[in-house]
This record gives C-alpha cells, sequence and structure tokens, in this order.
C-alpha cells in the first residue's frame, strides 16, 4: 500500500470541484482496504471513502484526513448471479447483464460511478431501484476491523437509502456486491420517457435496446457522461425526489391548481406522496440553464446542478440554498440534498 500526499480530488469526481486530499490512496485488494482503514485508525485521521466520484461535493479547502479509492476490479457471472468488485463501473455491469439476458438492471444504464456506490444510495431510475436486485454486500467493518457479508434484508434498503448512508454512515467499505438476476426475463417498461420511446414499437424491445434507450434519454437530460459536454459535469440529481404526508400533497395540489399548472405525483412507502423535486424547482421560479456565478442549473434537467467552468463548492452550496429556500417558501416542503459532502 503507497500512501500519497496532498492529492487534487476534484479530477477525480464528476463535478470537478474541491481541493486537495491531505492523504491518499488506491486500493486494489481487499487488503489493501484494511490497511488503508488501519493506518487512519491508528493515526486517529478521517478516512472518506471515494469510488466513481459522482456523488460527491468535496470542499474548496479539500479534505484534512485518508481519501481511499477503492479500485478493486473484477465481474463474474455465475448463471443468473452478477458478482462485481466495488471498483467496477456500473455501467459496464449493466452492459454485461443485458448482453447476457439477465433482466434486473436495464433501466439503471448509464448511471455513472463504481458498483460500491449502488447499494449505498440504493441507487434507481426510470422505474428500477437495486434493492430489487442486490442479494448479497461484502464489505469491510471499520470498527469490527474484519470483513463481513450483508444479505439484501439485512441492508435496510429504501428510497436512496440503506444502512450504509444512514445509520451506519461511514462505517462499512464495501468491496463487492452480488446481483441476483432474471434470466431471459422482460424488460421494466413502467418510466413514462421509456414508455413513449417505445411506444410505436411493434414487438417487445430487448433489455439490451432497452438500456442504450435509457443511455439515450440520460444523454439527452445532461445525466451521462459525455466529453466536453458542459451539463455533464454535475453530481447527479442534487436533490431527492420528497416524500411526503398526504395533507402536504394536496397542499401542492392547491397550489398548482391556483397557478392553473398541473402536477404529476407518485404513490410512496408508507402511505406517502412522491412529489417531482425538477417540477417543485420549476415552480418555485427557476428554470434549467440558470446561473449562479460558475455555478448553474443544467439547460436539459432541472435536477441537476453543473459546474459552468470553473465554479467553487461555495457557489454550488449558494445554488442549492438558493433554491431550497425559494420551494421551502412556496410549498412548505424542504429539499434534501442527494451527494455526500466531504471535507465540510
Amino acid at each position: 500500500m503507497k500512501i500519497l500526499e496532498n492529492i487534487a480530488l476534484a479530477p477525480l469526481t464528476t463535478l470537478g470541484i474541491g481541493g486537495r486530499a491531505r492523504w491518499f490512496v488506491e486500493a486494489a485488494s481487499e487488503a489493501e482496504i484494511a490497511e488503508a482503514c488501519a493506518w487512519a485508525r491508528e493515526r486517529g485521521v478521517p478516512l472518506f471513502v471515494l469510488g466513481g466520484g459522482s456523488n460527491v461535493l468535496v470542499a474548496d479547502k479539500g479534505f484534512d484526513g485518508l481519501a481511499l479509492h477503492v479500485a478493486l476490479q473484477g465481474v463474474e457471472l455465475e448463471g443468473d448471479l452478477l458478482c462485481a468488485a466495488a471498483g467496477c463501473l456500473w455501467d459496464d455491469c449493466v452492459l454485461r447483464a443485458t448482453e447476457a439476458g439477465l433482466a434486473g438492471v436495464e433501466c439503471l444504464a448509464g448511471i455513472p460511478g463504481t458498483v460500491g456506490g449502488t447499494p449505498v444510495q440504493n441507487v434507481g431510475a426510470y422505474g428500477q431501484e437495486v434493492a430489487s436486485a442486490i442479494e448479497s454486500v461484502r464489505a469491510f467493518d471499520r470498527v469490527a476491523q474484519e470483513f463481513v457479508a450483508f444479505a439484501n434484508a439485512e441492508c435496510g434498503f429504501a428510497y436512496r437509502r440503506s444502512r450504509f448512508n444512514t445509520t451506519d454512515r461511514g462505517r462499512y467499505v464495501v468491496t463487492r456486491v452480488d446481483y441476483r438476476l432474471l434470466r431471459g426475463g422482460e424488460p421494466t417498461l413502467v418510466y413514462a420517457d421509456l414508455k413513449a420511446h417505445f411506444s410505436e414499437w411493434k414487438k417487445t424491445p430487448s433489455l439490451a435496446e432497452v438500456a442504450e434507450a435509457v443511455r439515450g434519454i440520460r444523454q439527452s437530460k445532461g445525466m451521462l457522461l459525455v466529453e466536453g459536454d458542459a451539463d455533464c459535469r454535475s453530481a447527479g440529481s442534487f436533490f431527492k425526489n420528497p416524500s411526503v404526508a398526504p395533507d402536504v400533497a394536496e397542499r401542492v395540489r392547491r397550489i398548482a391548481a391556483e397557478s392553473g399548472v398541473a402536477v404529476r405525483m407518485f404513490p410512496a412507502e408508507g402511505g406517502l406522496v412522491k412529489i417531482p423535486a425538477a417540477w417543485l424547482i420549476e415552480q418555485a421560479g427557476f428554470k434549467k440553464g440558470y446561473t449562479l456565478g460558475a455555478a448553474g442549473i443544467s439547460s436539459r434537467h432541472t435536477l441537476a446542478l453543473v459546474n459552468r467552468g470553473r465554479a467553487t463548492a461555495e457557489e454550488i452550496l449558494a445554488l442549492a440554498g438558493k433554491i431550497r429556500a425559494a420551494v421551502e417558501q412556496r410549498f412548505g416542503i424542504r429539499l434534501v440534498m442527494e451527494p455526500e459532502m466531504v471535507g465540510f
């Protein structure tokens, strides 16, 4: 294991923002992960686990601790079980699954980042969540100092949540995820954009065709990493879609009706109602392409806050704060930011 010093973190994130890590290590094996965690523990140094850098905002001052970059590689297919090391690119795994005729993750194509982040955030899009496919998660327990495995039911999955980013936040370093998929299964076609895309097709699209359609839709919204595309310099969706009580949803409906606009709502867990955060943001007065300094809202997707060139973390947070305040003032709903904040 080689510990480096004063390594720039911005190039390792999709936002391209942030200062340097005081220490940095790239771990290519489970042994190196255990060693890095021991190094940080023995010195009383904070530890930050970095995967694909697609869901983080690093402070301008950087991170005064050890940034552990998980770089474990390797994907295996065992029947309908796809086993992937945490450092593998997620979209490569989706491609592998769809080419093998395995259903269950085709709508999650084009999502940036690595396998290790998928159970942490319970990654979801276009009608699917990884929670429905994950069979087990292997991780290093920084408290017990040993490797452990969690079955799906032990992961505490909910909308954009798991035990790994809530009750046990920071305790575990994911090293491998096993996904139980369905060989020969039909693609999931429940999301409106996907239904519209295939509305005139005479046959059911293949898993690979659905995955490719998802990538195209994501690119049209600036949510696919494409070199030279300014709208891609984001952390994906910056805010979670809020799930609110029925009375709050009814209040939002009344406000929308008074303004002569329609709002789509969806049932959520626990009898709650999910409201699209993008709609709330737009109705609060923020349009695609809005800018504040070098930070801005994507010209193609209201949920993505982007780095227009040399934006700072403070500029991104200032824009996020302005959006949250306006939404709360108009609708009484406080948006929750999705990216992990590092070094603040």
